[in-house]
């Protein structure tokens, strides 16, 4: 089986097991030569001798072809033996089979189940450490725009407050509205069974103030505002506008950080006072038409039900999910990378994350109160 060449040829004797290289071994002629190599079919359990002293020419496409066919030989299970090659072609070679080796390499690893299990670990603690150093970061940036007050923008804090307050009162107002019908409608149809019906103001407002208002909020906040905030820092990653604002000297964490979680700070205690007056309402509404208890029967047992702390533990729980929502918001954003499929990705990272934290620490607020008795 013979091809043959002044511009770069291959002879194969499988009688002799020899090997002829010849010619120009360059990239005019590799794919040709790649050809002959992959047609030919070697036997197993053979002694090959590869003859390259005639090879007046190489390439880095050459020298790649070569290797290639001292593989394909030592796949088939027979061995190589390589003669006459020039020293400057064979240090060229040497190159080209070492990064091959390395490509290799790279290629992916299939990782056990308890391997990917700790990889996967180590990334999540790594997220945590970054995110407890941003918290770090945050908090110095408050401490010291508390010492010079003249460091807060209030033109950002209060666009904020609009795009995450008084926008958010519309879907707010409506679904505590209906969480309210829900809860008080579940509620009248057990508590008529045992004469009870009174008490369905005792379950309404118990659970909006206490529960229902401020996870529902910060729930929606986190859809709406959280989500906003990572996909605006994170834009502005991709179009290197943080890096801008840190060459002429402005702190990413003073202008886009402090005044949106402060925003919030402001924002969402309020929107849950909201929703606890939309909640009641709903619950006063649905007692009305499924009880016939009239509303001023339903407010008179409703001052007795709910007192001082029962309110005050919803507006502080809200405190406590504003900043939340607002810390993973802005965190996510900076963990953009650069691409617009980034920040959609760190987006959903954004919303599932602060929910997530959202209900852990209600639930944290749920044990401690338990065992403090409020």
């Amino acid at each position: 089986m013979t091809n043959q060449s002044h511009q770069g040829g291959i002879t194969v004797d499988g009688a002799e097991g020899l090997i002829l290289c010849e010619g120009d071994w360059a990239l005019p002629h590799a794919s040709r030569l790649k050809q002959v190599i992959d047609a030919q079919r070697w036997p197993g359990g053979r002694n090959f001798l590869l003859d390259c002293s005639r090879v007046e020419a190489m390439d880095t496409a050459g020298a790649w072809l070569l290797y290639h066919l001292q593989r394909e030989v030592e796949r088939g299970g027979s061995r190589l033996t390589m003669q006459g090659l020039h020293p400057r072609f064979a240090a060229l070679l040497a190159m080209v089979a070492a990064r091959a080796e390395d490509t290799a390499v790279l290629q992916p690893v299939q990782y056990g189940m308890l391997e990917r299990l700790g990889r996967r670990s180590a990334r999540h603690a790594g997220q945590v450490s970054m995110m407890l150093a941003f918290i770090g970061e945050a908090a110095l940036s408050a401490l010291r725009t508390i010492r010079q007050p003249s460091r807060l923008r209030l033109r950002p804090v209060l666009h904020n407050i609009q795009g995450a307050g008084f926008e958010a009162l519309p879907i707010v107002g409506l679904l505590s509205f209906l969480m309210g019908v829900v809860v008080s409608y579940q509620g009248a149809e057990q508590l008529a069974r045992y004469g009870a019906s009174i008490f369905v103001a005792d379950l309404v407002g118990l659970s909006m103030l206490r529960e229902m208002a401020p996870l529902l909020t910060a729930i929606i906040v986190a859809g709406r505002s959280g989500s906003a905030f990572t996909a605006q820092i994170g834009t502005m990653k991709v179009t290197e506008e943080v890096d801008a604002m840190r060459t002429i000297g402005i702190a990413p964490m003073d202008f886009l950080v402090l005044p949106k979680i402060l925003a919030l700070v402001i924002a969402v205690p309020l929107l849950t006072v909201y929703a606890d007056i939309l909640g009641i309402v709903g619950g006063m509404v649905m007692a009305k038409t499924q009880l016939g208890i009239n509303f001023e029967d339903f407010a008179d047992r409703l001052d007795d039900a709910v007192r001082l702390p029962s309110y005050l533990v919803g507006i502080g729980k809200s405190l406590v999910f504003a900043v939340i929502v607002g810390i993973v918001g802005c965190f996510q954003g900076f963990q953009v990378g650069g691409s617009a499929d980034s920040v959609g990705r760190q987006t959903t990272i954004s919303v599932v994350q602060a929910i997530f934290l959202v209900i852990v620490v209600d639930a944290v607020f749920s044990v401690i109160f338990s065992w403090l008795k409020i």
